[in-house]
């Protein structure tokens, strides 16, 4: 398995929850499996689309694909689907993964601290 690749036991698990499959209404798209991995390579590496290896293909068309997969629901039904198997290890989430920028961390502004209003309401 590589680095940033699906095993084949991932990938049977999600297969099937992707347009573009066989017997799916539409065009065969061979290379659903390159685009998940594309996909979990650019998060997993943390570099921005332009930078996306060639082996992947064309970054904007891998960035086009992602967004109409996000905007019809298809991210959306694999998270649901993978979030119902309880053993799945890859839910675990904790603050070692988490950035927060330093702005929303609680530092001191300029100004000092940004205190609540004592209005229950205005907050």
């Amino acid at each position: 398995m590589r680095r940033y690749g699906l095993s084949d036991g991932q990938w049977e698990q999600i297969k099937d929850l992707l347009p573009g499959r066989k017997g799916h209404v539409g065009g065969t798209a061979a290379d659903n499996r390159l685009l998940i991995e594309a996909v979990l390579y650019r998060y997993r590496a943390g570099i921005p689309w332009r930078d996306l290896p060639v082996c992947y293909g064309d970054w904007k068309n891998v960035h086009r694909r992602l967004r109409r997969w996000c905007e019809s629901g298809v991210i959306e039904r694999i998270f649901r689907h993978l979030a119902a198997d309880h053993d799945n290890e890859y839910m675990m989430i904790d603050s070692t993964i988490v950035r927060v920028p330093q702005h929303s961390a609680g530092a001191c502004k300029k100004g000092g601290w940004i205190r609540p209003s004592v209005d229950p309401v205005a907050d």
